[in-house]
C-alpha cells in the first residue's frame, strides 16, 4: 500500500506571518500604518514573543514592513526596487556558480536594453538627453584616472536610459542586471583604448535618441552591447 508523507507541523511564526501578510494584502493595514505591538499580537494570536518577532523579521526581509527599535513595525509601500532586491543574493550565487547562467544573463540584458532604448528614443525629453550627455562627460573626466568611477558612470548611463521609459520596473531591473554583471567584469573592462570606444558608442546612442530615431538607436545600442559582451568573464 502506498503511504503519503506525514503532514508537517508548521512553526507558529509561519502561522503568524500568514495572518499578518493577509491583513496587509487585503488592505486592512496600508502603507504607512503601524502594526499592533508585540504584546497585542501575542494576546491576539495566543503565541509567545519569539513567534511574533520571527514573523516580523520575515515580513521585514521581503520589504513589507520596516522595523525600528522602540517602535511598532510600519507597513511599507511595495516598490519595484524592493522586489528586485529580494532576489539579489540568490542571483549573485547563481551567476558565480554557473557559467551558463552568466551567458543567459548577458543575453537577457541585451534583449532588455534594446527594448528600453527603443522606448526611450520615442519619448525622450531635452532634459533626458542633457542628463545622458552629462553622464558621458562624467565618464570622460574619469578617463585614465579612476576606473571604478568610470564604471559607475557607465552603469548610470544605462540606468538613465531605463528611467526614460518611465517604468520603475525597467529601472529596477536595469540596475540589478548591471550590478550583477559588474561583479564579473570590473577587473578587465579597461583594456587600452576601450574606454574611448565606450564613450564614442555612448555619444552615438545619445545622438540617435535626441533625434527620435528609435530604430537607429537600437542599432547603435546593439553594436555597443555586442562589443561589450565579450568583456564579461566569470573572474571576479
Amino acid at each position: 500500500m502506498h503511504l503519503t508523507p506525514k503532514i508537517a507541523r508548521r512553526k507558529l511564526s509561519d502561522e503568524v506571518f500568514d495572518r499578518l501578510y493577509e491583513l496587509i494584502e487585503s488592505g486592512q493595514y496600508r502603507p504607512g500604518d503601524m502594526l499592533p505591538s508585540e504584546r497585542e499580537l501575542m494576546d491576539t494570536y495566543g503565541v509567545g514573543r519569539p513567534a511574533i518577532r520571527e514573523a516580523m523579521q520575515s515580513l521585514d526581509r521581503i520589504g513589507l514592513v520596516e522595523i525600528n527599535h522602540g517602535q511598532r513595525p510600519r507597513v511599507l509601500q511595495p516598490t519595484a526596487m524592493g522586489l528586485i532586491s529580494q532576489i539579489d543574493l540568490t542571483a549573485r550565487h547563481m551567476l558565480a556558480s554557473s557559467p551558463q547562467a552568466l551567458e543567459q544573463l548577458k543575453e537577457a540584458r541585451t534583449f532588455f536594453e534594446l527594448g528600453m532604448v527603443d522606448k526611450a528614443a520615442r519619448q525622450a525629453t531635452s532634459e533626458n538627453v542633457a542628463r545622458l550627455r552629462e553622464l558621458v562627460g562624467e565618464q570622460r573626466r574619469h578617463l585614465n584616472k579612476d576606473a571604478a568611477a568610470f564604471v559607475q558612470a557607465d552603469m548610470a548611463f544605462h540606468t538613465a536610459i531605463a528611467a526614460m521609459t518611465r517604468n520603475p520596473i525597467f529601472t529596477a531591473t536595469s540596475q540589478a542586471m548591471l550590478g550583477w554583471l559588474a561583479r564579473f567584469h570590473a577587473g578587465i573592462l579597461h583594456w587600452e583604448g576601450n574606454e574611448e570606444t565606450t564613450l564614442m558608442e555612448h555619444e552615438r546612442i545619445i545622438d540617435r535618441i535626441e533625434a527620435g530615431e528609435s530604430d537607429q538607436a537600437v542599432t547603435e545600442m546593439k553594436k555597443h552591447l555586442e562589443r561589450a559582451r565579450a568583456l564579461y568573464t566569470t573572474n571576479n
